[in-house]
């Protein structure tokens, strides 16, 4: 029998260690399904959107290193794009293969039919579509190295025809090289980042996931400097453990801590971070960036210098040339601050909240004291991540993924399943806001047919609970962002998977231990305080009389229920602010 192009696609995943491809199989993927059932070494998971495909593809390559998804052609290329924006944007490399319409069809509005080339341009490092067996095999090659070379998305058209056609020999590689060079700054740079940092002045780390695999490197640096170290959310489980210098994280999410570090500053040291947010950055610091992607340099902050390497690397090299500073005064500051920061945060727990009005940093602390040291996380986009980036601890084996830079709902359930498949021994914990969840609440089919044992952590405020701050802080008062929701508890349990609801403060920490038990896949639904804030880092007049316009118009509007709710739940704010 001869071998089609669907046997030699197969052929290669399984010879580059893919395990699995998440796909909703159909028409012009049949042949694929066919040749990976028959090979038998790669498993096809039918998930239910293929949104939730990439999503989950997005995490397990987080994790592992590549990941592959599919969609069909028409339909299941759109619902795709979620999902890839997010892996691409992440900087994690994903396969997606998208079958189309038979080649022939081309060009002539044939049912189903999309341009894969315009439609998965934005979203990938590579972007092609294969019409002859002889680029089949080479463009899937091509695709897998620069999914891992550039770390991102690589999109591969295939015509549902050519899957079945006559496979022919490759005339490139088979396999995929993945490499790890080494990176550094030239010697002239190094010395200058060593001069800057020596040079007496008070020095801030700040840092990304790039430093994750630098984290005895970044502490003996900061022992040297005396200098604290803030980080970025992706950074946080690479960074936070073992460490007696952070003060915890910045940004939007951030605490007051990390902003004050980083402004009272003289000197700023950007490692492995692509910050986002240019209003939390000074700009009147010195400010030096290193970065493995080049092209990244000084695009949110005004730099003096930007440097080439990766951090580890880069590290090693510059250590020996820094002198050791003996002044603890800016540091112990900081460290000093950011305890006063952390016992605030603390309040927050120790105030278990009411019926149906449960404190969230009070689920979440509960959840990070009763998890596993290396529990997988996933945290759906509002207010999950910032209950997750406050009260979720790094351990050093922890690993916690969410949309850090897409930043879209409904990740962290589909995110779940790929961290679960991918890890099948570890505990894998999903933070889900309602809207989040009910978005893309049909995969709960998939955890059950897979007997994923997932614990769904449902913060269910029955609100979109950051856009209603949003609109707030900008002095308008809320609309449409209430949530009538389905009893979640019972929803599970119709799905086929044991669902629980918890509306009384004093039955969270049951619900959790009984949830992390269980064997099999979980659902808690608990009802959280919607009147519950995350505050910024920095609190600016402009958002004080943004969020004092919105209550008074509430007020005029006959909402004085939800305005004294609103104060009462975050009465505790009041000496952050001041």
């Amino acid at each position: 029998m001869s071998k089609n192009i669907a046997d030699q696609f197969v052929e290669i995943l399984v010879k580059t260690g893919v395990k699995r491809i998440y796909a909703v199989t159909g028409d012009s993927l049949n042949f694929l399904n066919d040749a990976i059932k028959r090979e038998g070494s790669i498993k096809w998971i039918h998930v239910r959107h293929e949104e939730v495909g990439a999503f989950a593809a997005a995490a397990e390559a987080e994790l592992e290193g590549l990941a592959v998804c599919a969609g069909s052609s028409g339909p299941g290329h759109v619902h795709l794009i979620n999902g890839l924006y997010e892996a691409n944007r992440g900087n994690v490399p994903v396969l997606a293969i998208a079958s189309t319409c038979e080649s022939s069809e081309f060009g002539t509005s044939y049912f189903q039919e999309t341009n894969t080339i315009k439609l998965f341009d934005d979203c990938s490092v590579y972007n092609q579509i294969a019409t002859t067996p002889e680029q089949a095999p080479r463009m899937l090659q091509a695709a897998l190295q620069h999914a891992i070379s550039q770390k991102g998305v690589a999109v591969l058209g295939m015509p549902g025809d050519l899957f079945e056609a006559d496979s022919v020999k490759n005339i490139s590689s088979d396999s995929v090289f993945k490499t790890n060079p080494r990176m550094i700054p030239s010697s002239e740079e190094t010395n200058w980042i060593a001069e800057h940092l020596n040079s007496g002045k008070k020095v801030a780390i700040y840092c990304g996931i790039g430093a994750s695999e630098a984290h005895s490197e970044v502490i003996a640096l900061a022992e040297k400097l005396k200098a604290p170290i803030g980080y970025s959310f992706r950074g946080k489980m690479g960074i936070q453990y073992n460490n007696p210098y952070e003060v915890g994280m910045t940004g939007l999410l951030g605490l007051p801590s990390a902003f004050k570090a980083m402004h009272e500053a003289d000197i700023i040291l950007l490692l492995g971070t692509d910050f986002p947010y240019v209003k939390f950055m000074p700009v009147d610091k010195i400010i030096i960036q290193i970065d493995d992607k080049p092209e990244r340099l000084g695009r949110r902050a005004q730099l003096t210098r930007g440097f080439a390497g990766k951090i580890k690397d880069s590290l090693v090299e510059l250590l020996p040339l820094i002198k050791t500073n003996h002044d603890r005064k800016f540091l112990d500051k900081q460290l000093e601050f950011y305890q006063t920061v952390k016992n605030n945060l603390r309040s927050y727990v120790e105030d278990k909240g009411k019926e149906n009005h449960i404190s969230p940093e009070f689920v979440a602390e509960t959840l990070n004291i009763k998890a596993n040291k290396d529990t997988i996380f996933t945290v759906d986009t509002g207010m999950c991540c910032v209950w997750g980036s406050r009260y979720l601890e790094a351990t050093g084996e922890r690993k916690l993924l969410g949309s850090f830079s897409h930043g879209t709902m409904a990740n962290a359930m589909p995110m779940a399943i790929g961290a679960q498949l991918s890890n099948p021994d570890k505990q894998v914990i999903a933070l889900c806001g309602d809207g989040g969840l009910s978005m893309l609440l049909g995969d709960i089919a998939t955890i059950k047919q897979y007997d994923l044992p997932i614990k769904i952590i449902v913060f269910n405020n029955r609100s979109l609970g950051m856009v209603k701050l949003e609109m707030e802080v900008n002095g308008i008062p809320d609309n449409e962002t209430d949530m009538i929701n389905p009893d979640f508890g019972l929803l599970a349990q119709a799905f086929g998977i044991k669902g629980v609801n918890v509306t009384d403060p004093e039955k969270v920490e049951e619900a959790i231990d009984d949830a992390l038990q269980t064997k099999g896949p979980v659902l808690v639904n608990v009802f959280t305080d919607p009147n519950a804030l995350a505050m910024p880092p920095k609190v600016g007049w402009d958002q004080m009389k943004g969020m004092g316009i919105a209550m008074t118009r509430m007020m005029l509007d006959g909402n004085f229920k939800e305005v004294a709710d609103t104060i009462s739940s975050n009465y505790r704010h009041i000496k952050e602010v001041l």
